[in-house]
């Protein structure tokens, strides 16, 4: 590889960690830091009510407020779920990650300041904005990865947002153990310390290129394109990848972006969007968020003393980072079907193994420590398929001006069932007991069953080729024109011909 060469390959690694560090970490972190001051908020709101009103909450009046300051960072998620499309096409997929920062800034201040001005409801306000903050970053941030990166990378760079993302959860659960920011005084800079990797993204971020699709296909900037194609790639721009974004650009001439009710109704994207919607809320409803809030009651029963538990904990977050960076090295080997359904198969595996050591816990020691185990190989099989593999599959399988959209639409799916499962599980736990895992384990085995069906693989091809594929089961024995054109081929590890800059 020429010197030119690695300069372009660093310039898009360096690219990428920018806009993930402000990112997708961030719905990690902000997921992760909360465990840790939950009493310590519960204290204050109790003190708030005592201060202002002069009336002592009961604990379930205090639960409840707690669960709404937790829980409403789905619905803020959702609403930048929503608002993402309409700001990437307005303002592109850099200026929009960049622009997400205002929700992130006035949130961590509102958290930093609501100690001082002994107001639990600023701290619900922050949670709303970090919300909003988290759903925009989790659609727009691996479109703008997929577009930007090389055909034969396209998926390891994408995959790199679920990388980050449990980077963060681990970042979160370091950040708050005791002995840093997860005691009783620090609890308010704990919350606001999601600024710190905001402030980073804001100060890097703009010194990289744009989409190169967006500047060509969304902006008619062939020049801006090339530049931008130039700087990623370290070498002059291969015809074979500009003429793929001309084509594209040609099929949607004169299309304005899509709308998500247009995908509804549009047959041609009719199995993309079934597809979509079946795998974003899967990776939710999954039980892999669920099995963090399990893990401390495992760990109890397996005898681990309170105060260990929550280095413990840290390696269920080591556990996903790990499997993530896994997933990256194989997803362009094994391609991205056979990372999805191998994950959803090993779940719903583990998740009847996990059901059958919790029903035989009281009566076979050793069988908290199978527990123990499986709390580990459940978050290790998510981490190798869903994680990573789920937030790919919109850039990969909708055009242009259909993407922002079925991002938009995915994002809704997986915050409205992220909401769903943290509203039922302690339901769930409750009413099932030891059987909790039993409907987690039945979504594994259905979605395995629909991807092994009807996911066709995405890996190494072309737009049009996926499309083609698709069109077979949208219209399945009607027309047929799609399958004579003639198919683009793709060879692994296509290198750059001119090294000129």
């Amino acid at each position: 590889m020429s010197g030119v060469q690695k300069s372009g390959t660093l310039t898009l690694v360096l690219m990428v960690a920018s806009a993930a560090i402000g990112g997708t970490l961030q719905y990690g972190y902000n997921l992760a830091i909360m465990n840790a001051p939950t009493t310590f908020i519960q204290t204050f709101i109790n003190e708030t009510f005592l201060e202002r009103w002069d009336i002592q909450l009961e604990n379930y009046q205090v639960t409840l407020v707690w669960t709404i300051i937790v829980s409403i960072f789905s619905l803020g998620g959702f609403a930048g779920a929503l608002i993402a499309g309409p700001m990437t096409i307005r303002f592109g997929r850099k200026n929009c990650l960049l622009l997400n920062n205002i929700f992130l800034m006035t949130g961590a201040l509102l958290a930093l300041t609501s100690r001082a001005a002994k107001s639990f409801e600023m701290i619900i306000i922050s949670r709303v904005l970090i919300g909003i903050n988290a759903g925009i970053s989790m659609n727009v941030q691996p479109m703008y990865f997929g577009e930007s990166a090389p055909k034969h990378l396209r998926g390891a760079i994408s995959l790199s947002s679920a990388v980050f993302t449990s980077f963060g959860v681990v970042l979160g659960q370091v950040v708050g153990l005791r002995e840093i920011l997860g005691s009783e005084p620090c609890w308010q800079y704990l919350l606001a310390s999601n600024a710190i990797p905001g402030l980073i993204q804001l100060l890097t971020l703009p010194w990289f290129p744009e989409s190169p699709r967006y500047l060509l296909i969304d902006k008619g900037d062939k020049e801006a394109c090339i530049n931008a194609l130039r700087r990623l790639r370290g070498c002059e721009v291969q015809s074979s990848e500009l003429d793929e974004i001309l084509q594209e650009q040609a099929e949607t001439k004169g299309m304005r972006p899509s709308r998500p009710w247009d995908l509804f109704t549009d047959r041609a994207v009719r199995w993309q969007l079934i597809s979509v919607m079946i795998i974003s809320s899967a990776m939710q409803l999954c039980g892999n968020d669920s099995i963090y809030f399990y893990a401390s009651y495992v760990f109890k029963e397996a005898g681990i003393a309170d105060d260990t538990i929550q280095y413990i904990t840290i390696g269920t977050g080591t556990c996903e980072f790990t499997a993530c960076i896994m997933c990256n090295l194989l997803i362009e080997r094994k391609g991205r079907r056979f990372m999805l359904m191998g994950g959803f198969i090993l779940m719903t595996i583990w998740a009847i193994v996990f059901t059958i050591a919790l029903a035989f816990e009281h009566y076979i020691s050793w069988m908290s420590y199978l527990s123990m185990a499986c709390i580990f190989t459940y978050i290790l099989s998510f981490g190798m398929g869903p994680a990573g593999v789920t937030g790919i599959l919109p850039t990969e399988i909708f055009n242009q001006t259909a993407r922002p959209a079925a991002y938009m639409i995915a994002g809704s799916m997986m915050w409205l069932n992220l909401f769903i499962v943290g509203m039922i599980f302690p339901f769930l736990v409750s009413g099932l007991s030891e059987y909790c895992f039993v409907p987690f384990g039945a979504v594994c085995l259905m979605s395995a069953l629909y991807i092994g069906f009807f996911l066709p693989e995405t890996k190494g091809k072309s737009l049009s080729v996926i499309t083609r594929e698709f069109h077979k089961l949208n219209f399945k024995g009607q027309d047929t024109s799609l399958e004579s054109q003639p198919q683009a081929q793709y060879q692994l590890g296509e290198v750059c011909l001119s090294t000129a800059l």
